[in-house]
């Protein structure tokens, strides 16, 4: 048999304490005894207190920083275009094309074949526009239903400040691109 020995927070030693019960024990001792301050140095965090602890951090704000991201990002495609207004606007000019005769008059055939094609584009911008002021106002809102005392980082402030901006003018572009205040067709007599 072996031999057994205990030290000065009560926790048994040698051959015969290997069973879980007995680790057990020793580690609620041992934590127990760092946390009393008898020796310091032997303090023992389990993962549980580790989790508890990063818990109780809160949220990183990694979602708003990303909302954030993509806020401005979908403003700049509101006022630079997208793929999706490019193929809108194609396929207005062809359904233009193969719909307008070619007895119709100039007038008709510039709003079939160019106007429709304009106001594809000018719509596509507008829904992404509104995209980019939705997804800002959201990310600006976020922190009034988060975590009390916890602000948000600066430059998210910041980007989705410039996403809501951005999304404001592309919408207003937007719109007067598609009632012909900005950039109306020509006329045709």
């Amino acid at each position: 048999m072996g031999t057994k020995t205990v030290d000065e927070a009560g926790i048994e030693t040698g051959a015969e304490t290997t069973n879980d019960e007995d680790k057990v024990n020793a580690t609620e001792a041992v934590k127990t005894a760092g946390d009393t301050g008898e020796e310091p140095g032997n303090e023992v965090v389990s993962e549980e207190t580790a989790s508890e602890e990063t818990a109780s951090e809160g949220p990183s704000g990694v979602g708003q920083g990303a909302g954030a991201v993509v806020s401005a990002g979908l403003g700049v495609v509101s006022l630079t275009g997208s793929w999706v207004g490019t193929v809108a606007a194609a396929r207005e000019t062809l359904v233009g094309q193969l719909q307008t005769s070619s007895s119709a008059s100039v007038a008709k055939q510039i709003q079939a074949v160019y106007g429709d094609a304009w106001q594809a584009t000018a719509l596509w911008g507008g829904v992404f526009a509104l995209a980019a002021l939705l997804v800002g106002v959201v990310v600006l809102a976020r922190p009034a239903f988060g975590a009390p005392g916890r602000p948000q980082a600066p430059w998210i402030k910041s980007a989705a400040w410039a996403g809501v901006a951005l999304g404001v003018v592309g919408l207003l572009l937007a719109v007067l691109k598609y009632t012909d205040v900005l950039l109306g067709l020509p006329s045709a007599g």
